[in-house]
């Protein structure tokens, strides 16, 4: 497995909000890290209270967004607006070329959430989904499908669980909260495993945690 450690990715910061970017994005280039399959971003946002981002274009990708803590207001040109929470997915995928508009819904509280983007298949207008999802720990719960050869979960894990991931072209692991084992290296939270040899693995851990995988056809 190919490990990437979260001190390990880029970041932006503002006043307002700090980005931890998992691959090439924007200002920042590696380019031995520019993509893993259709995977193009995986960006940790902590967006301060009442902050945001205004509206922006993006065009040929799918936009998957899971928050953490706090609650985002998202609003685009598909005519959608509203709060997306913990344990809901949310899915963009922006086509012939959308706007969306993601701020801090709190005055008084911090917000994290995760937006990844893809390559998308989707080439028509902009179309929106999200799902509502109902968390077993021990499960690896898929989320909001998407238009590209990829499978997003969660997996909550609590203390003493272990889950066989089945085997994929390629496969990533995000942890998001906790710690996680997997093939003999500890993943703590905003690290992340990618391998590409198509054999299931194993994850565990000895208190509880969670992580958002991606299985890549």
């Amino acid at each position: 497995m190919d490990i990437q450690r979260s001190a390990e990715r880029f970041v932006t910061r503002t006043d307002e909000v700090t980005t931890h970017h998992s691959f090439s994005y924007g200002a920042h280039y590696d380019p031995d890290n520019i993509a893993f399959g259709p995977i193009i971003a995986i960006n940790e946002e902590l967006v301060a209270p009442g902050a945001g981002y205004d509206a922006h274009h993006h065009a040929d990708v799918e936009i998957v967004t899971w928050v953490l803590d706090g609650a985002l207001d998202h609003e685009d040109t598909t005519g959608h607006r509203g709060l997306i929470e913990p344990g809901t997915a949310q899915r963009l995928s922006a086509g012939t070329g959308v706007q969306h508009a993601e701020r801090n819904a709190s005055r008084t509280a911090s917000l994290r959430f995760v937006q990844m983007m893809l390559a998308s298949e989707h080439l028509d207008e902009p179309e929106y989904a999200s799902v509502d999802l109902d968390l077993q720990p021990g499960v690896l719960t898929s989320t909001v499908p998407v238009h590209a050869p990829a499978e997003l979960f969660v997996l909550h894990l609590d203390a003493g669980q272990a889950v066989t991931v089945p085997a994929a072209g390629r496969s990533l692991v995000h942890v998001t909260r906790g710690s996680i084992e997997v093939s003999g290296e500890s993943l703590k939270t905003g690290d992340q495993a990618r391998t590409s040899d198509g054999v299931a693995y194993d994850l565990s851990a000895s208190a509880p945690a969670e992580a958002l995988i991606w299985q890549l056809r």
